[in-house]
């Protein structure tokens, strides 16, 4: 990590995404270090490299809380901040770890021990994959989105069956509808709520494999026609929107969520399947709600590359997709605002 960074408080855990590496994050990372300065430390994960995706989003979750562990334990004397910057797969890697890495102490919630200040996503699918365009390069053909389910595990084990939510017993919840809710142990909103921002970045197009809906979280209704224009000194990025919290009761999984879940996996129809992901996607929209998220629209029409929409948004290639280079820029000074405001706010604590 090197000598400057021997007294940097703050730690910013990359985590890439499926079949990816740490070298995904190579421009990334040197970007953010030059805008962010010494107070950083940049770790890019490497606990799931390549084919360990495959071995789905809990098994790579649990990698990761033990990666960022070792990490904490090996400068336990200087951090005392955490943020997350993830692209697509990994932002689900990430949520399933800081469940694990969660605790809660005087109304406090920490993240492996430390202040949770950011977290950010890049194209992440949090709904899952499966129907209307989530995975665009089906072309939205419904019988190639049908199709799509039964095979992803062949090609990506694990992970294939919990992105199309066809993992686990009829009676039991998809694993992202059990990450984005109080099942469980009740800690996933609970860890992802401690943070103090909650950031989403999407391709509103030409990502082939990451819908803008999904990484959006937003319902078929609430999709709009996104402006053109970049936002001045962002090139690329055109939009921003604030969603506050939304109380509800909170996300569960009700008997006809399980009914409709036996009869897409014993009797598969268009009309089976559909119900039931209509009935998860409602609760893991509800659940994600009860937190409040910045929505920040990427569009990449205008790129010389269009098409590499999703790699463009986190720079995998310096060379080849560096139109993403003013979406790291946005991130990067949101993450100096909310250095800011922390600062500012023990300013104020501090003076009263």
């Amino acid at each position: 990590m090197g000598v400057e960074d021997d007294k940097a408080e703050h730690l910013l855990v990359l985590v890439h995404g499926i079949l990816a590496s740490p070298s995904d994050w190579k421009y990334a990372q040197a970007e953010l270090k030059t805008r962010l300065g010494r107070n950083f430390v940049m770790y890019a994960s490497s606990c799931n490299t390549f084919t360990k995706t495959f071995t789905g989003i809990d098994g790579a979750g649990k990698r990761l809380a033990n990666e960022i562990k070792m990490v904490v334990k090996k400068r336990d004397n200087t951090l005392k901040k955490i943020s997350f910057l993830t692209h697509s797969l990994g932002g689900l890697i990430a949520r399933y770890a800081l469940a694990l890495l969660y605790t809660s102490s005087s109304n406090k919630g920490l993240i492996a021990g430390l202040e949770p200040i950011n977290f950010i996503t890049l194209a992440t699918p949090h709904l899952g994959v499966r129907g209307k365009k989530q995975l665009p390069f089906l072309l939205g053909v419904p019988i190639l989105e049908k199709l799509a389910a039964p095979i992803a595990p062949i090609f990506v084990g694990k992970t294939g069956s919990q992105l199309f939510l066809t993992d686990g017993k009829p009676n039991k919840p998809p694993l992202l509808l059990r990450t984005a809710s109080d099942c469980d142990d009740g800690k996933f909103i609970s860890a992802l709520g401690s943070f103090k921002s909650r950031v989403l970045y999407a391709n509103v197009s030409y990502d082939h494999m990451v819908g803008w809906r999904t990484s959006s979280i937003r319902r078929e209704r609430e999709l709009f026609k996104p402006p053109r224009r970049s936002l001045d000194g962002y090139k690329h990025v055109v939009d921003m929107e604030y969603c506050p919290a939304v109380p509800s009761e909170g996300p569960h999984f009700p008997p006809e969520a399980a009914k409709a879940k036996e009869a897409a996996q014993n009797a598969t129809s268009m009309q089976t399947t559909l119900e039931y992901h209509e009935i998860i996607e409602q609760e893991m929209i509800l659940g994600l709600q009860r937190l409040s998220w910045k929505k920040v629209d990427v569009s990449f029409h205008s790129a010389f590359w269009p098409f590499f929409a999703h790699n463009n948004i986190h720079v995998k290639n310096e060379w080849l997709h560096n139109a993403g280079a003013g979406v790291i820029a946005h991130v990067a000074d949101h993450i100096k605002q909310q250095e800011k405001q922390q600062e500012y706010s023990l300013f104020i604590t501090a003076s009263l």
